[in-house]
């Protein structure tokens, strides 16, 4: 960053991001401490606390009963507005990956506890393949996608197979999108056939990538 460019920025306005960051990390499900949060900035804990006090106020935070500082609703309602970018991005990574692997494709993404299926690409085709509807909802534990976000936050991204935990007879394969802050969600596809060609790993592996990217230059 230039000189210039520093001169330009907020030193306040960029920690009060930092905080925001820290929260949204893969496994900070259970949000941070005050100490944890003065640890991971290298501020003292009276800064930590005017921070989060701003932004607890506007409520991209919220304090718990032990303590603990998770994300708040306000994130929410910027995931809310930046969805249509989402879908925009992720819609042509999408269909070249149905269309290559004669399956249905989709990217999901993370509401809570919730895996929400955003965008939903079925192959052109194929005579038969498995409906799955955009806005369908499932625990994170059930199913390919869910499953691939939490291995995320575990700290370990890989593709998750798995088979008929959300409809009987299908198979889902789904990987992680990497590197895009604060955005937890997956690629993945679902089919009447076995997922279990290492083919269909890396090309769903690549579509991730490919969304990171598409979502990153947006």
């Amino acid at each position: 960053m230039t000189t210039q460019r520093r001169a330009e920025t907020s030193q306040t306005l960029d920690r009060g991001l930092q905080v925001l960051l820290v929260l949204g990390e893969p496994g900070r499900v259970r949000g941070a401490t005050m100490s944890e949060l003065a640890a991971a900035l290298g501020l003292s804990r009276p800064v930590v606390y005017r921070l989060v006090a701003t932004l607890e106020a506007r409520g991209f935070v919220s304090r718990a009963g032990d303590g603990r500082v998770r994300l708040g609703l306000g994130i929410t309602r910027l995931q809310l507005a930046v969805r249509p970018m989402l879908v925009e991005a992720s819609r042509p990574v999408l269909r070249a990956l149905a269309d290559e692997l004669g399956a249905t494709a989709h990217l999901t993404v993370a509401e809570g506890d919730q895996a929400l299926a955003l965008v939903v690409v079925e192959p052109s085709w194929t005579d038969f393949h498995v409906a799955y509807r955009v806005g369908s909802r499932h625990p994170l534990s059930r199913g390919a996608a869910g499953r691939a976000i939490l291995e995320a936050r575990r700290g370990a991204p890989a593709a998750v197979v798995t088979s008929g935990e959300i409809q009987q007879g299908a198979h889902g394969l789904a990987a992680p999108v990497p590197d895009v802050p604060g955005l937890e969600a997956s690629v993945g596809v679902v089919s009447t056939s076995a997922l279990d060609d290492p083919s269909v790993a890396r090309a769903v592996v690549a579509a991730a990538a490919d969304v990171a990217r598409a979502v990153s230059a947006g």
